[in-house]
């Protein structure tokens, strides 16, 4: 077993653990041998914790032993994305501004796993303040899609996308402010879920205090379900933090998708996606009805695209809390950040109020919508991976758009707010993964549990690999 550990499923690590079949230090030192082959061709990483990692594997293994209780992911390796606080960790947000940056406390979700038996492998790369949708930021560089080493992982997850595509763990911890799990995992071939804001707790306060969401991401649907059940619940410490009881969201997996009433949409009525993208993301929405769903086309979600109104509270609320960096370290930070965080910043009190109404309207017609529906499908993203080194598609290019509104379909769903998820539809031509978004109603993940993993058995794709495997 100690010889087939990449690419194995936590469920299925987690059934050998119980068979005492492997034991966990076997499984995070195959894990880190993982990390050290893919680095050199990935930078998926910025700080490598392996003794923490170890610390906790001989911890679980010892619990084994004295056949003590043992967590929910206990003995497993994971990652958390390098926005997130690792107490003792650099945490540097994938600014050079912040290289030298040591966490002071761990972040819930980091408390929650470890709690569980983890075993934090490292801090993932993101870009600089989780402010563009591609991997790459001025401290880090480049890191790159395992599918295509010469294409984008996407962002601003990027180095969890291509480590858990790679097969360094199974699954990982990442943040979702405009769309950040589902951009990079439609483009590297893997399920990844923002669940209802507040459902997974978020301290020290986020810069998008509003609007971002702590998720999961991996290789396969229960995997995702098994990590998010361990990071979500209430802590006082989030004043958005949902109160109810955690739904149980493996369960969910078991219940089939007969019954759900889906929309599909190619645009949301305002996006220009690559025709081949839409092709595949809508072959992947109509076998709903195979599996008892009731499937209907709605081109037109939104009245217009609310771009503006994400972009005025996302990079308002990071600009406002970056201010000191962007008039004393401006040369420190990646151009195209610059850029648009100082365009939000000139915006006037009262432009930044007339948007935060108009969020508003926009949120109770989505909820509106979804008295009629329970899950609406859309293309991820209008395109596949593209060439790294660049902010936005080649094709999308001169159409006024920038580094996030080039994505179209995700911004809209941290506005308002309710659980979003993007799986596997499909490849391109070039062999390039293309994601299909499933959005949920207020509070309903367990609707996109159901749903995913019926498309997950109707269709699975843990066993395509790609090349770098």
């Amino acid at each position: 077993m100690a010889d087939n550990v990449t690419y194995t499923s936590a469920l299925a690590l987690k059934g050998a653990l119980e068979r005492k079949e492997i034991s966990p230090v076997e499984i995070v030192r195959a894990s880190l041998d993982r990390l050290a082959a893919t680095e050199p061709k990935l930078n998926s990483f910025v700080t490598v914790t392996a003794e923490l990692a170890l610390d906790a594997a001989r911890a679980a293994e010892d619990r084994i032993m004295k056949k003590e209780k043992r967590g929910l992911l206990d003995g497993l390796p994971i990652s958390v994305k390098d926005v997130i606080p690792v107490k003792g960790v650099k945490l540097t947000t994938g600014s050079r501004a912040m290289a030298e940056n040591i966490a002071a406390i761990d972040a819930p979700v980091v408390e929650r796993i470890k709690a569980a038996g983890a075993c934090i492998v490292g801090k993932t790369t993101a870009s600089e303040f989780g402010c563009k949708a591609v991997g790459d930021s001025p401290l880090t560089g480049i890191t790159r899609n395992p599918w295509n080493t010469a294409k984008t992982s996407g962002g601003s997850s990027a180095g969890a996308v291509s480590s858990v595509a790679a097969g360094v763990t199974p699954f990982a911890v990442a943040t979702d402010g405009g769309g950040s799990i589902r951009i990079p995992c439609s483009l590297t071939g893997l399920f990844g879920i923002k669940a209802q804001f507040g459902r997974v707790p978020m301290y020290p306060v986020s810069a998008a205090p509003s609007l971002a969401h702590t998720g999961a991401l991996a290789r396969t649907v229960r995997d995702a379900a098994l990590l998010l059940m361990v990071e979500a619940g209430y802590d006082s410490r989030d004043p958005f933090s949902v109160a109810e009881k955690t739904p149980d969201f493996l369960k969910a997996c078991d219940q089939g998708a007969k019954g759900l009433r889906v929309a599909w949409s190619a645009t949301l009525g305002y996006a220009k996606p690559d025709p081949e993208v839409v092709a595949i993301a809508e072959r992947a929405a109509q076998a709903f009805a195979e599996f008892g769903c009731t499937v209907e086309h709605v081109e037109k979600v939104f009245d217009q695209d609310p771009v503006d109104l994400f972009s005025s509270e996302f990079y308002a609320g990071i600009g406002t809390r970056l201010k000191p960096v962007l008039e004393k370290s401006r040369h420190l930070l990646d151009p195209a950040v610059v850029e648009i965080l100082s365009q939000a910043l000139n915006q006037t009190l009262e432009q930044y109020y007339v948007n935060v109404f108009r969020r508003y309207e926009l949120r109770e017609k989505t909820r509106l919508f979804f008295e009629n529906y329970d899950i609406l499908l859309s293309p991820t993203l209008p395109v596949a991976a593209f060439d790294v080194g660049k902010n936005l598609p080649p094709f999308l290019d001169g159409l006024d758009r920038n580094v996030v509104s080039w994505v179209y379909y995700t911004y809209p769903f941290n506005l308002t707010g309710q659980p979003a998820a993007s799986i596997p539809a499909g490849f391109t031509a070039q062999k390039l993964p293309v994601g299909l978004q499933m959005v949920a109603r207020i509070n309903s993940e367990v609707d996109i549990f159901r749903a995913a993993a019926a498309f997950e058995e109707a269709r699975p794709w843990a066993d395509y690999r790609p090349p770098l495997a």
